[in-house]
C-alpha cells in the first residue's frame, strides 16, 4: 500500500488538495513523503520474508536464516545516518521485537534441530553466522539427545526374528555426529 502511494504521489496529492472533497486532513507534508518513501524501503524486507515463507513449503531450517537476515538489515539501518531519527528509532524497536521471537526459539528444540539436520545448513550455518562455540555445542548436544531418547534403540527387522540385534555405529561427517544404529544381523 505504501509503495503504491507513493508511486501514485502527485494524484494523491492532486485529490487530498481538492477542497470540496474534504480531504485536506488526509494531505501529507513534503517531511511526511520523506518518511513514507524511507519506511517503504525499510518495510520491504518484511515483504520479502512473507513472500519467501508464503510462496514455499513452510521449512523450520529456514525460520533462523531469515530472522538473522532481518536483523542484520534492522541493525545496520537503525545506525545508518541516510535515515531519519524517527526511521532508525523504528528499526532499533523493530529490531528488539524480532530479538523477543528469536529469544522464543531457545524455548523448542525443533528448531536447532531442524537446522543440524538440514543437509545445506549443519552445523557450519551457526559459525558462519558467529554463534559461540558454547552454543554449537548445545545445538549439536540437543540433536544428540534427542536421538539417543527417540531413535537409539529403534531397530529394523521382522518382529518374528528372535535374533537381537546387533550394534553399528556410523560417523556422519556432515553434521559431525555419530549415530548408534541398532540393525539386525
Amino acid at each position: 500500500m505504501l509503495q503504491f502511494a507513493l508511486a501514485y504521489r502527485t494524484p494523491l496529492d492532486g485529490l487530498t488538495g481538492i477542497w470540496e472533497m474534504k480531504l485536506r486532513s488526509y494531505e501529507l507534508s513534503e517531511e511526511e513523503w520523506k518518511i513514507a518513501g524511507q519506511l517503504a524501503g525499510v518495510l520491504d524486507i518484511f515483504k520479502q520474508a512473507t513472500l519467501f515463507f508464503s510462496a514455499q513449503t513452510p521449512n523450520l531450517s529456514k525460520v533462523i536464516p531469515a530472522m538473522d537476515y532481518i536483523d542484520k538489515h534492522l541493525a545496520s539501518g537503525a545506525v545508518n545516518a541516510k535515515y531519519l531519527p524517527s526511521i532508525r528509532a523504528s528499526m532499533l524497536l523493530g529490531k528488539q521485537l524480532l530479538n523477543k521471537y528469536y529469544n522464543m526459539t531457545d524455548h523448542s528444540e525443533v528448531y536447532r534441530i531442524a537446522m543440524v539436520l538440514d543437509p545445506k545448513r549443519k552445523l557450519d550455518y551457526f559459525r558462519s553466522a558467529g554463534w559461540e562455540e558454547e552454543w554449537i555445542e548445545t545445538a549439536r548436544g540437543i540433536v544428540e539427545a534427542e536421538f539417543d531418547r527417540g531413535y537409539a534403540e529403534i531397530w529394523i527387522g521382522s518382529d518374528d526374528d528372535d535374533e537381537s540385534p546387533s550394534v553399528s555405529c556410523v560417523y556422519l561427517p556432515q553434521i559431525s555426529v555419530e549415530l548408534t544404529l541398532f540393525i539386525k544381523s
